[in-house]
């Protein structure tokens, strides 16, 4: 069944029932609008064979559009830590390489695939939630893991954006990456949100 024509009160009736059980997991009130999945997946590249991972699944509203814009031949992965969420998944879409893990341990998550680059990470994790050294822990694995010239989304809503931690991810973005940008704000999302996108730059002295 494709995204089109899948219904989509059982993607929230799901999300919202994990987040009663585990609200600390997920980070979010409710699952992002399609208009913030589509400046989220904006960042997937149209090469034939590009692979893509995201982070924080959730109840797959980004999966389905970096699934409407990868295009024939790609690969797409999604790390999802919550048990109920990868059921989830698994169950209403079978074709997404769904793997049941923490974030944190990307570059090991991603070598038990047989990936060794991606093209492009995309997230919607709770930064907010996490101390500073996890922040930089999970964003040295993205960095590592792209290819050059690869990109990095975000969905982040406005009303993170007065927190220390906010203040302190944004300064690891533009440390950790070469290139810093914003898309949206998305007003009719709940709550409203922003994607912060990022990019290596095509010429790493690192590699």
């Amino acid at each position: 069944m494709s995204s089109e024509t899948r219904p989509a009160n059982g993607d929230t009736r799901t999300f919202l029932g994990a987040i009663i059980r585990n609200p600390f997991e997920l980070g979010a009130i409710a699952p992002s609008s399609k208009a913030v999945a589509r400046l989220a997946a904006s960042v997937v590249p149209v090469t034939h064979g590009a692979v893509v991972v995201e982070l924080g699944a959730g109840g797959g509203v980004i999966s389905d559009a970096i699934r409407e814009r990868l295009p024939p031949g790609g690969r797409q992965l999604a790390v999802e830590l919550n048990d109920d969420m990868v059921r989830h998944l698994r169950r209403s879409r079978p074709w997404l390489e769904v793997i049941a893990d923490d974030a944190g341990d990307l570059e090991k998550l991603l070598g038990r695939a047989g990936v060794t680059r991606v093209d492009a990470v995309i997230s919607s994790l709770p930064w907010t939630l996490f101390d500073e050294q996890r922040q930089k822990h999970i964003l040295d694995g993205v960095s590592a893991a792209l290819a050059l010239g690869g990109r990095f989304s975000t969905v982040i809503t406005l009303s993170a954006m007065p927190s220390r931690r906010f203040r302190r991810f944004r300064g690891l973005l533009n440390h950790t990456f070469a290139t810093v940008g914003t898309m949206g704000p998305v007003w009719l999302n709940v709550p409203p949100a922003l994607v912060f996108t990022a990019s290596r730059s095509h010429s790493d002295p690192g590699e």
